[in-house]
């Protein structure tokens, strides 16, 4: 029999058990919030008809400065034409305006309306609700460790993504 020419790939070193266990966790919180029934549910909490994908494009916004559609899909990590439709919809419904870019009077900026902040609000507000009870048996200091665990956590994933 021939040589292989091609050699065997070089085994993974050992993930401890506790990033096998958080990897779990997080999977489990993905799940959850991302299922169609937690997303009807919050969209009658906060009286709005609006697809995952809109929702996550109006808290981005009203976390952050207008910006451009390019950029915002960057932070999404979605396609540029994903956000281009999601945008038209909001548009369409006065929860967003496109706007010429000061620094660029060429370039497009999303801007959320008086009415896309105030979604945003109810809906962040909605999701709150949920957790407050989710969470409503941990101490104070529990939910300050929690926090800035999650904080630490997700800057990490920034700097190392």
């Amino acid at each position: 029999m021939p040589a292989s020419t091609s050699a065997a790939a070089p085994k993974p070193p050992a993930v401890p058990t506790d990033i096998v266990e958080i990897e779990k966790c997080l999977t489990r919180i993905a799940y959850l919030a991302g299922r169609a029934r937690q997303h009807e549910y919050l969209m009658a909490m906060a009286g709005l008809s609006l697809d995952r994908a809109a929702v996550a494009i109006l808290r981005r916004l009203a976390e952050t400065e207008p910006m451009r559609p390019g950029v915002l899909a960057g932070l999404l990590a979605v396609e540029a034409s994903h956000v281009t439709r999601q945008v038209q919809q909001l548009e369409r419904a006065g929860h967003v305006v496109l706007a010429a870019d000061p620094h660029d009077r060429r370039a497009r900026r999303i801007e959320l309306t008086e009415a896309g902040r105030a979604a945003a609000d109810r809906i962040r507000d909605a999701s709150r609700v949920g957790m407050r009870m989710a969470l409503a048996d941990w101490s104070d200091e529990d939910l300050r460790q929690l926090a800035a665990l999650f904080h630490r956590m997700v800057d990490d994933f920034v700097t190392h993504a």
